[in-house]
Order: structure tokens, then C-alpha cells, then sequence
């Protein structure tokens, strides 16, 4: 999380609120409490956001009826006390020598199963096992999934923000020079831009030309972009905390008629999701749509991916639009609807937008045009 700041138009009372709901949705699972440990569960709860996670054990304990308490180490106390949420909390610190594992284990009830954070050090969960044999675990995203998934006003406004800022960056890097450059240095240009409108985290410059663009996670090459290419863009980052993530796919020249086709038929699948979108559809439901679309033209083999995921304090987070996540979409929730083809040694399509759900539909995050551009 190197990088990631909360937003400061949170309060100590939005951080009080958000741990108090997830300290009733454990006790509602059947958990004992929660376990967060530094990561983006703990920069959401609390505005905490340690500089960097180390061997000293920091640990969030949540439970139903209980104060909010934080272990940290006395050294890094001081800069836990700056949090906007620590007024909301206790924090507990410890000093080197000390077991912080006994200062944890008397906050908790020895016999109960906890949600703990993904990213927890197994040295530390380790460790807990030890100091309390008859406790037990569930990771958070099996355990509470949609913990985060829910937006308030004050997050979509971020999120909005945060894909306009994205938005902004390819409007300014279709204007560039794209022919007999390489792909990294207009992913160097991507990276730049995000940050001159405001991002202060770029999580990913995907520059994907020519037949690199069958693969949907390329990683940026000294390939140099040549005329005829068509070119995936997949680019995303936090700004104030939040995050963006859209993909367009252009074209240096005039394209062909299988080009332009591919492109249209990923385009109306890529409608075809945003319009399924409503309150009380099943995520599943969303990714059928899209892929629908795309196997009746005959390509539905080389749409090899889910078509969404959630987006919040990370870039990837649940909700995720994907074949058997029958989790109703709700009010709030936010995530990508990114159908593709890849054509493996030619050429791969993306087009991709934030979307939240609105009381009667959705509405996009993104604002960019979902035509053909041609770049030079």
C-alpha cells in the first residue's frame, strides 16, 4: 500500500462506522471477530496506512460489542495516533522483547473462528495459532467478500474522480506519437500522465501492440509499435486512495475489415454488460451477457477472461462478473465490465469501464468514447 493514502474527506466517525458495521457483519457470519492486518482492509477501516508492513506484528482486532483495538509496535504508535481513525480506536502498542502475540491473544476469545485479512503474514497467524490452539481462521474475501464492496456517496464521488482522471489521461495519450515507438515508452507516457492528473499510485501500463495484444495481461516489451497495429491500453491507479482501471484499444492507420469488426463486436458486448446491470442481478449475470455476445458472432474462445471485478481501495477487489458468483448486485457496488477477443499471434481487443449500480441500472465511471481511434 506504499503509495496509497485515504482520502481526508473521511472522518473519525466514517472509520467508527465502517468498523462497527464489519464487526456486526463477522458476529452475522458466525465469526468471533476480525483480525485485519496493514493492507487496503485496514487502510479502509481505520485510515491507517503503515509505511511499510514488517516482522513486528500490527493486527486490527474487530469484534461485536467490543471496542476496536490496534496492536502496533511502540515505534510506529506515533504515527498510528496521526490516523483520522485512531480517535475511534484503542491502540495497544508493544515493545520490542515483548510477546505481541500474548498482548493479542488476551483480546481475543480463545475458542473462536476469526476473519483475517488476506494479506496477514503467515508468520504472524502462525504465531496466533500457537498462543491459542483453539481458535481458528477463514480468510476475509472467503469469509465477509462484499466487506468493501458496497460504496458510500463519499467513495463513489472518489472512484468518479479517479476515472475521470483516467479518462483524461487517454484523451491526452491518443494525441501522441504511437508508430515505431516502443511499447514502453508509451507506457512511460500512460504512467506520467496518470500521475499528472492525479493519481499518486500507478498499479498497471499495459501497452499491447500487434500480436502482444493477444495476450491480456502482457507485460510491457521493447516491441516497437508499427503501422497496422492494433494496440490494447490498460492503465489504472489510485488517486486520493480510490481507484480507476479502463481499457480502449486503438489503431495505428486504417484498420481492416476483420479489424474493425472484432472491435464492434467487443464494443456491443461490452454495451450488452453495462445494460444488464441493475439492482438485484446476479454477477454472473453480467459476464453472461457480454460473453453472449461474443460467442453467438462465432469468437467465443478467445474471450478468455472474466468480464469484471470490483474496484475500491484497490484495483481488484470483490464483486467479481464471472460464471457462478451468484451474489446479487447491490446499490453502490462498483466494478469493471471489460469484455475482450484475443486472437492468438494477430491481435486482441479490450474495452473496458468502471461501473456502478444506481437504484434503477448502472451508470459508467468512464467517459471515454468506445469507438475505433486511429492514432498515429
Amino acid at each position: 500500500m506504499t503509495g496509497s493514502t485515504p482520502a481526508a474527506s473521511f472522518t473519525a466517525d466514517d472509520y467508527r462506522a465502517r468498523m462497527e458495521r464489519a464487526a456486526r457483519s463477522a458476529a452475522d457470519a458466525g465469526l468471533a471477530g476480525l483480525l485485519v492486518a496493514p493492507g487496503p482492509d485496514l487502510v479502509w477501516l481505520t485510515g491507517y496506512a503503515p509505511t511499510a508492513a514488517t516482522e513486528r506484528l500490527t493486527l486490527l482486532v474487530l469484534a461485536a460489542g467490543q471496542d476496536p483495538v490496534l496492536v502496533v509496535p511502540a515505534l510506529e504508535a506515533p504515527d498510528a495516533e496521526k490516523a483520522v481513525g485512531a480517535p475511534a480506536l484503542t491502540l495497544r502498542d508493544w515493545t520490542d522483547g515483548k510477546d505481541p502475540y500474548a498482548v493479542t491473544a488476551a483480546l481475543l476469545d480463545g475458542s473462536g473462528r476469526f476473519g483475517i485479512s488476506d494479506n496477514a503474514w503467515a508468520m504472524h497467524l502462525l504465531a496466533l495459532q500457537r498462543a491459542l490452539p483453539g481458535t481458528s481462521y477463514a480468510s476475509l474475501t472467503e469469509a465477509l467478500p462484499m466487506l468493501r464492496a458496497v460504496k458510500d456517496a463519499a467513495e463513489l464521488e472518489l472512484l468518479a474522480a479517479a476515472g475521470a482522471a483516467a479518462d483524461a489521461a487517454f484523451e491526452e495519450i491518443r494525441t501522441v506519437s504511437f508508430r515505431g515507438r516502443r511499447e514502453s515508452d508509451v507506457a512511460a507516457d500512460l504512467a506520467a500522465l496518470l500521475r499528472r492528473f492525479g493519481h499518486s499510485q500507478v498499479d498497471f501500463t499495459i501497452v499491447a501492440s500487434g500480436p502482444n495484444g493477444a495476450n491480456p495481461h502482457h507485460e510491457v516489451g521493447d516491441r516497437v509499435i508499427e503501422d497496422g497495429d492494433m494496440i490494447v491500453l490498460d492503465f489504472g491507479g489510485l488517486k486520493n486512495g480510490y481507484g480507476s482501471d479502463t481499457s480502449r484499444t486503438v489503431h495505428v492507420g486504417e484498420p481492416t475489415d476483420e479489424e474493425r469488426r472484432v472491435h464492434d463486436l467487443v464494443r456491443e458486448a461490452q454495451e450488452a454488460g453495462f445494460r444488464a446491470v441493475r439492482p438485484g442481478v446476479a454477477c454472473q449475470e453480467i459476464d453472461r451477457a457480454a460473453r453472449a455476445v461474443i460467442a453467438d458472432a462465432g469468437y467465443g474462445e478467445y474471450f478468455i477472461h472474466r468480464t469484471g471485478h470490483g474496484i475500491g481501495v484497490t484495483t481488484h477487489e470483490p464483486p467479481y462478473m464471472i460464471e457462478g458468483e451468484e451474489q446479487p448486485l447491490v446499490p453502490g457496488m462498483c466494478f469493471s465490465v471489460e469484455p475482450g477477443v484475443y486472437l492468438p499471434g494477430r491481435f486482441g481487443v479490450r474495452i473496458e469501464d468502471i461501473v456502478t449500480v444506481t437504484e434503477d441500472g448502472g451508470r459508467r465511471l468512464n467517459d471515454t468514447t468506445r469507438e475505433m481511434v486511429i492514432v498515429d
